[in-house]
C-alpha cells in the first residue's frame, strides 16, 4: 500500500513539475483576484497593457501571455514594477484592491518577477491573441421584422404578420443574436398560420409551372436545386400556386438564412443575402440576383458598389433604424411605468415622442453624411409640443421640426434626450448605477462583471434627522471592497447626470420625502443641493458635469468611436465579435475616423470587410 501511495505522488509531482510555470504559479492567483474580468477583449480595462487571452486558450498561449508581463517589470526598481503596485493599489488602479499585501497572492506575483527578471525573453514565443480561424454562423432565422418585410416584398403582403408571433428576447443587446434563434413550438404554429394567411391573401397573377422556379429563387433567395423543383413542381399540379407558396413559406428554406453552404452555386447567393439583410432587412431584389448571377459580387469591388446603390434604396432607412431601436432599447422606453406622483407629465405618448427624438437624430446623421459621433454631442434635437415642455423650451411650429438647443444649454446629443434619461431610471427616480452602467456597456462596448452572490445591493433608508442625496447613499457600495471595484467604474458616470430626473427634466435640488413615523403626520419633503461632477474612469481629463459634458468626452474617445463599428458588427452578424475578427474591427474602423466617421461609410466598410476579411497586417495599415 505505502508503495502505491509513492508511486501516486511521484506521478502527482511530475505532472505539477511538467506544467507550465505561469499556468502553474501565477494564473490562479491572476483568476483568485478576477483580474481576467476586465483586461480581456471587452472588459472595460480592454485597452491597458495587460490583456488576457480569450476563454479556452491553451496552455501554451497562457505561458505565452505571462511572458509578455515583462512590460510591467520595472528592472531597476522591481518592488516598483506596475505588475505588483496596480493589483496591489499602491498605485491608482480603476479595479481597487485585488490583491492584499502580505498575502500569499503577493508573494506569488514578486516570485514571477522575480522569474522574468533572471529569464531571457523567449523570441520565438508569441501570444496569440485572436484565433486563425474565422468565426461563423452558420443559420440565421429571420427575425419577426425580417419577415413581415420579406412577405411585403415577395407577395406585396403588408399585413405585418409577425404581430402574431411570440415576441422575440434580447440577448447580448440585440433580438437577432443566432444563438436565441431556435424555433419554439408556439412559434412554428404562428409561422404555419402566418403562411396560410399570406397564400390566401395573395392577389398576384399565376404565370404558369414557370411560378416554382422563379417564386422559389426570391422566396429561397437561391435556385431550387433539381430535386426541389420537382418535388414544388408536383405540388403546384395539385393545388397551383398558392399551394406551393404556402408550402416554401413554411420551409426552413425560407424561414433560415444559409451562412455557409458547401454547394458552390449557391454560395454568391448566401452573399447576396447577407448584404440585403444587413443593407435592407429584407430579401435581395432582382438586380442583386442578378448581380449575383452574374458574379459581380465574387469580388470586393462587386459588393462596395452593390452596397453603394442599395443604401440609395429607401428601404436602407428602415434596416438603419431597426437597429437604432435594438441598440438604444426604445422598446423598453415605451414599455415602462413611472410613478405618477413623481412624473405626471410621463405618459405613453411622451415614450413614444422620446423615441422618434432619438430616431429622427440617428436618421439626420445618417442620411445626411454628418458624423455619427455627433450623436452625443449634436447641439440640435427634433421635438413636439410634449417634449419641449419637458425640456422647458417653446414649443416648435410643427411637430418634431429641428430645434437648436439655446447656447447656454448642457443638453446635447443623446445623453440629453429623454430617452437616455428616462431609460436609465427607476419608477420614481433616477439610477446613477444604470447611467453609468448604459455608459459602459452599450457606447463603450464593455462588459461589467455581474456582483458576487449573496452581496447586499440595499442602500441606506432615508433618515428624518439627516436626508441623504442619491449619491451619499450611493457611497456604501465604496466601503466594500467586492462593489467597490465595479462601482467605481459605473457610478461616476452617473453622479455627472444627477440634475436630469427620471424622465429627462433638468432640476437643481433633489426633493426627498422624509419617513414618516406616524401615518397621521403630514408628508413633509425637502430639497437638497446636487453634487453633478462626474468622471469616466479609465479615460484622462474626462470630468463633466452636464449630458453635453459626457457626450464630448465620449464623442472623442476612441473606444466610444469603435464601439459604434462594433455594436452595428453585432447587430449584422447576429453575434459577438470574438477575437478572430479583430483585424475585421480594426479596419473597419480605421475607415469609419478615415470617412469623418460617416456611418454609411461605415455600413459599406462592413459588408465589404466582412466578405473579403482582411490580414492583421492590412488592418493595422489601413491598405487595401
Amino acid at each position: 500500500m505505502a508503495l502505491v501511495l509513492l508511486a501516486i505522488s511521484l506521478c502527482a509531482s511530475s505532472a505539477l513539475a511538467e506544467t507550465p510555470l505561469f499556468v502553474r504559479d501565477l494564473l490562479p492567483v491572476l483568476e483568485k483576484a478576477q483580474c481576467m474580468e476586465c483586461h480581456q477583449f471587452n472588459g472595460v480595462a480592454s485597452t491597458t497593457r495587460l490583456q488576457f487571452p480569450e476563454s479556452g486558450a491553451s496552455s501554451e498561449e497562457m505561458e505565452a501571455f505571462g511572458d509578455t508581463l515583462r512590460k510591467l517589470v520595472d528592472r531597476a526598481n522591481p518592488a516598483n514594477s506596475l505588475l505588483l503596485m496596480k493589483p496591489t493599489n499602491r498605485a491608482k488602479h480603476g479595479g481597487g484592491l485585488r490583491i492584499k499585501p502580505g498575502s500569499d497572492e503577493e508573494v506569488a506575483v514578486k516570485a514571477w518577477i522575480d522569474h522574468l527578471l533572471r529569464t531571457p525573453a523567449s523570441p520565438g514565443r508569441t501570444f496569440a491573441r485572436a484565433r486563425t480561424a474565422k468565426e461563423q454562423t452558420v443559420l440565421r432565422r429571420l427575425t419577426h421584422s425580417q419577415y413581415d418585410s420579406t412577405v411585403r416584398d415577395l407577395v406585396g403582403d403588408h399585413t405585418f404578420p409577425s404581430r402574431q408571433f411570440p415576441p422575440e428576447d434580447f440577448i447580448d443587446g440585440f433580438k437577432n443574436q443566432y444563438e436565441g434563434q431556435s424555433i419554439s413550438p408556439i412559434l412554428a404554429e404562428s409561422y404555419l398560420n402566418a403562411a396560410e394567411r399570406v397564400a390566401a391573401n395573395w392577389q398576384g397573377k399565376d404565370p404558369g409551372p414557370s411560378f416554382v422556379k422563379d417564386f422559389g429563387l426570391r422566396a429561397f433567395r437561391r435556385p431550387l436545386t433539381a430535386e426541389e423543383e420537382k418535388r414544388y413542381s408536383a405540388l403546384y399540379a395539385q393545388g397551383k400556386a398558392k399551394l406551393v407558396m404556402e408550402a416554401m413559406l413554411q420551409s426552413p428554406q425560407f424561414l433560415f438564412r444559409l451562412e455557409a453552404t458547401s454547394n458552390p452555386a449557391h454560395k454568391p447567393y448566401a452573399r447576396a443575402a447577407r448584404l440585403s439583410y444587413i443593407l435592407w432587412d429584407t430579401m435581395p431584389d432582382e438586380a442583386l440576383l442578378k448581380a449575383t448571377a452574374s458574379g459581380e459580387l465574387d469580388t470586393a469591388k462587386g459588393v462596395e458598389g452593390a452596397a453603394r446603390r442599395m443604401l440609395s434604396d429607401p428601404r436602407a432607412r428602415q434596416s438603419a433604424d431597426e437597429f437604432i431601436a435594438q441598440w438604444l432599447r426604445f422598446d423598453t422606453v415605451v414599455t415602462m411605468v413611472k410613478e405618477r406622483r413623481a412624473y405626471p407629465m410621463f405618459t405613453r405618448e411622451m415614450a413614444l415622442a422620446m423615441t422618434e427624438e432619438t430616431r429622427r437624430l440617428a436618421a439626420d446623421l445618417i442620411w445626411s453624411d454628418k458624423s455619427f459621433m455627433d450623436l452625443f454631442t449634436a447641439g440640435y434635437t427634433f421635438l413636439n409640443a410634449d417634449l419641449a415642455a419637458l425640456y422647458r423650451l417653446s414649443a416648435p411650429a410643427e411637430e418634431f421640426a429641428k430645434v437648436s438647443f439655446p447656447a447656454d444649454s448642457d443638453r446635447a446629443g443623446i445623453l440629453g434626450h429623454a430617452t437616455f434619461l428616462a431609460l436609465t431610471s427607476k419608477p420614481a427616480d433616477t439610477s446613477i448605477t444604470a447611467r453609468g452602467l448604459f455608459v459602459r456597456e452599450q457606447f463603450l462596448c464593455q462588459h461589467v462583471p455581474q456582483p458576487p452572490p449573496g452581496v447586499n445591493v440595499n442602500l441606506p433608508v432615508q433618515r428624518a434627522d439627516k436626508p441623504m442625496t442619491n449619491r451619499e447613499r450611493l457611497s456604501v457600495h465604496l466601503t466594500n471592497a467586492s462593489c467597490a471595484s465595479c462601482h467605481n467604474l459605473i457610478d461616476p458616470i452617473g453622479y455627472g447626470l444627477e440634475k436630469y430626473d427620471g424622465v429627462g427634466a433638468r432640476r437643481e435640488k433633489l426633493k426627498v420625502d422624509l419617513p414618516r413615523y406616524d401615518r397621521r403626520q403630514d408628508q413633509k419633503t425637502v430639497e437638497i443641493d446636487i453634487d453633478a461632477s462626474g468622471w469616466v474612469t479609465g479615460i484622462q481629463s474626462s470630468e463633466f458635469n452636464t449630458a453635453g459634458g459626457l457626450g464630448r468626452v465620449l464623442a472623442a474617445n476612441p473606444q466610444c468611436q469603435e464601439c459604434v463599428v462594433k455594436q452595428y458588427f453585432r447587430y449584422a452578424l447576429g453575434r459577438h465579435e470574438g477575437p478572430a475578427d479583430r483585424p475585421t474591427i480594426e479596419r473597419i474602423s480605421a475607415d469609419f475616423r478615415k470617412s469623418g466617421f460617416r456611418f454609411q461609410d461605415m455600413m459599406i466598410s462592413l459588408v465589404r470587410w466582412t466578405e473579403f476579411p482582411p490580414s492583421a497586417e492590412l488592418a493595422r495599415n489601413g491598405k487595401d
